[in-house]
């Protein structure tokens, strides 16, 4: 029997999961559940477990963090995520698997199978390592649109914009990409990319700033000519950013 905890800040999602797993993973035994970062860390030191089942945002943190609490791996990862913004051809890369919300039964099996494979604890433990060390080096983002979803390179965003609920990527080819996710989501995401939000409505990556002013309380101009304005409440966070 394979060992596994689930650990995910949204009771609904811990329990549809369970249910999943109790129907079709009969090899699976749940050893535990738990809902954050640092609840999740005292699990997994506690019951040991040979597989987690981790969401990657939560309210105290990330998967990414709790990973990051841990110097040796003796266990697999699954995440289980809404967000396929987390560049999941870089899970893949580092040779861990991932399940979308909501959970598909059969991707559930696969993945649950693909880990029954593969249990050697060297191996598992230098993906894991592989992941965290290049968890910053994402390149990509897969956008779902209206008409499907867009692959657009990281490097290619000059600006992001805030139009109520969505969002719109601005390019360096002069694309626009609109997408059903508010502008903290996408704060959230690239944060660690180089990116700043310089306005409530504007995340801006740094490269792509070619002067700020400091006139009529302060904005930039990137290298589109685009003008977007500083707010005062970033300004200085922002001043800190580009001075490093």
């Amino acid at each position: 029997m394979i060992r596994a905890v689930l650990i995910d800040d949204e009771s609904k999602g811990r329990k549809i999961l369970y249910n999943y797993l109790n129907k079709y993973c009969h090899n699976i035994d749940i050893v535990g559940h738990a809902d954050g970062v640092k609840t999740g860390k005292a699990l997994i030191d506690a019951k040991q477990p040979d597989l987690v089942f981790l969401d990657i945002e939560m309210k105290d943190g990330t998967g990414f963090d709790l990973l990051e609490k841990f110097t040796q791996f003796s266990f697999g990862v699954i995440f289980v995520t809404a967000h396929n913004e987390y560049a999941l051809k870089a899970f893949k890369f580092s040779a861990i698997d991932y399940l979308l919300k909501p959970i598909i039964p059969e991707e559930l099996i696969i993945s649950v199978n693909k880990f029954s494979k593969d249990q050697e604890l060297k191996n598992l433990s230098y993906k894991l390592e592989n992941l965290i060390g290049n968890k910053n080096e994402i390149k990509k983002l897969a956008l779902s649109t209206n008409k499907g979803i867009e692959l657009l390179k990281i490097d290619d965003v000059i600006f992001c914009e805030s139009s109520g609920n969505y969002t719109v990527f601005n390019t360096s080819s002069n694309q626009k990409i609109m997408v059903s996710k508010t502008i903290k989501e996408y704060d959230t995401i690239l944060s660690d990319c180089n990116f700043f939000r310089i306005h409530q409505s504007y995340l801006v990556n740094l490269d792509y700033i070619t002067k700020f002013n400091k006139n009529d309380g302060g904005f930039v101009i990137l290298s589109n000519n685009k003008k977007l304005p500083v707010s005062r409440r970033n300004k200085q966070a922002f001043l800190d950013a580009i001075l490093k």
